[in-house]
C-alpha cells in the first residue's frame, strides 16, 4: 500500500533563525515528538541543542535516516546565527525556506507545513512586499487563494474576520461579500479538514450587546442580520450577531464549533485566555494544511535559551489531526466515484 499524506512527516521551517523557532523545534522533538522534519543547517542546530542542554543527533533528511536521529532538510544562512539579533542577509534564505517548504508538502512529500514565526520588519528590507506571512503562503498556492486565520486550542476555535487595522477602522473593512467568503471558507474547511458534518457557526456582533437591537449601533440590525438569515437559509448552521461578553464562557462554547469574530482582539483575547501556551495559527482556505505557533519571533528571550514549545507542539499534533480527516475524506471520495 502507498503511504497516504496521514502517513508522512510535517515540515517545521525555521522562521526567523535568531528567534526561538529554532529552539523551539528541537524542544519540541526532544520532548518525544516525531513524524516530524526540521530545516536548517544542521551546523547551527547541533551548536544550539548543545546550548540548549539537548542531546539531540542529526540527519539530512531522506528515507534512511537512522533511528533517533533529528531530520533535516538542509539550508545554508548567509551569516552566523546570533539569537536575539536578526540579521536582513538571512532574510532571502527565510523566505526560500517558506517556498521550498510549501512546494514540497503540495507535492504531497510532507504532510503539512507547520511554520515558525519571523519579523516581517526584517524581510522587508529585502524587498518582501507581502503584508504578512499568511499573505505570503497563499500567493504561494494559487492566484485565487484567499486565506483565513483561525486560531484554535482544545477550548475555542476562533476566526478574526478582520486582523490587523485600528479599532476605528473596523467597520469600513467589513462588506457582506467579505462576510460570506470568510464563512464559506470556514464551513468548507471545517468539513475538509476537521472532520464535522455540519459545521456550527457563531457569529459575534461588533458593537456592544450586539448592538442592543439597534440603540448601541445599527451595524447589526440593519447590515450582519440579514446577511446571516439569508446564508441560514442556503443552509449555513450560522448563529449570531451574538453578543461578544457572553459568548465565551463554557456553557455557551458547547452550542458551537467555532466563532467568527470581527475583529483582532475580540478573536485573540478570549482563545489566549483560554489558553495561551496550547493555542495554534491555523490557516483555512489553503489547498495543503499549515499551522504555527500563536507567538511571534520572541527575539527578547532568544538567548536566554529557554523558549517553551508548547505552541509548536500543539501546531505539529493539529496538522497530524488535520492530516487524517483530509487523507480519511479523499479515500471516502474515490469511494464514492
Amino acid at each position: 500500500m502507498q503511504p497516504t499524506i496521514a502517513h508522512q512527516p510535517a515540515l517545521i521551517t525555521p522562521g526567523d533563525p535568531a528567534g526561538i523557532g529554532p529552539e523551539i523545534a528541537l524542544r519540541a522533538f526532544a520532548s518525544g515528538l516525531r513524524n516530524i522534519v526540521l530545516m536548517g543547517n544542521i551546523a547551527h542546530l547541533t551548536s544550539l541543542a548543545q546550548k540548549c542542554g539537548l542531546d539531540i543527533r542529526f540527519s539530512p533528511y531522506d528515507s534512511n535516516a537512522p533511528d533517533g536521529a533529528c531530520p533535516v532538510v538542509e539550508m545554508d544562512w548567509a551569516v552566523d546565527i546570533i539569537p536575539g539579533t536578526p540579521d536582513s542577509r538571512n532574510a532571502p534564505a527565510i523566505i526560500e525556506a517558506i517556498s521550498r517548504a510549501v512546494a514540497l508538502t503540495k507535492d504531497n512529500v510532507f504532510s503539512a507545513v507547520v511554520t515558525n514565526p519571523i519579523a516581517k520588519s526584517v524581510l522587508y528590507e529585502t524587498g518582501f512586499t507581502y503584508p504578512g506571512h499568511t499573505e505570503f503562503l497563499a500567493a504561494l498556492d494559487s492566484d485565487n487563494t484567499t486565506p483565513v486565520m483561525m486560531l484554535a486550542n482544545d477550548h475555542l476555535k476562533i476566526v478574526p474576520l478582520t486582523i490587523h487595522i485600528p479599532l476605528c477602522e473596523v467597520a469600513d473593512h467589513i462588506s457582506d461579500e467579505t462576510i460570506t467568503k470568510t464563512l464559506t471558507i470556514i464551513d468548507e474547511d471545517l468539513k475538509y479538514r476537521f472532520g464535522l458534518r455540519q459545521p456550527r457557526i457563531a457569529v459575534a456582533g461588533l458593537n456592544p450587546h450586539a448592538g442592543e437591537n439597534g440603540h448601541i449601533g445599527s451595524f447589526e440590525h440593519d447590515r450582519l442580520a440579514p446577511l446571516l438569515i439569508a446564508l441560514q437559509d442556503k443552509g449555513f448552521a450560522i448563529t449570531g450577531p451574538h453578543s461578544a461578553d457572553s459568548l465565551f464562557h463554557e456553557a455557551a462554547r458547547e452550542q458551537y464549533d467555532v466563532v467568527l469574530a470581527m475583529y483582532h482582539d475580540q478573536a485573540l483575547i478570549p482563545v489566549k485566555t483560554l489558553d495561551f501556551h496550547n493555542s495554534v495559527n491555523v490557516t483555512l482556505g489553503l489547498s495543503y494544511i499549515r499551522t504555527s505557533p500563536d507567538h511571534g519571533t520572541a527575539f527578547d528571550i532568544a538567548p536566554q535559551y529557554k523558549a517553551r514549545p508548547d505552541s509548536l507542539i500543539a501546531a505539529v499534533t493539529m496538522a497530524g489531526k488535520m492530516a487524517i480527516q483530509t487523507a480519511g475524506r479523499q479515500r471516502s471520495s474515490l469511494v464514492g466515484q
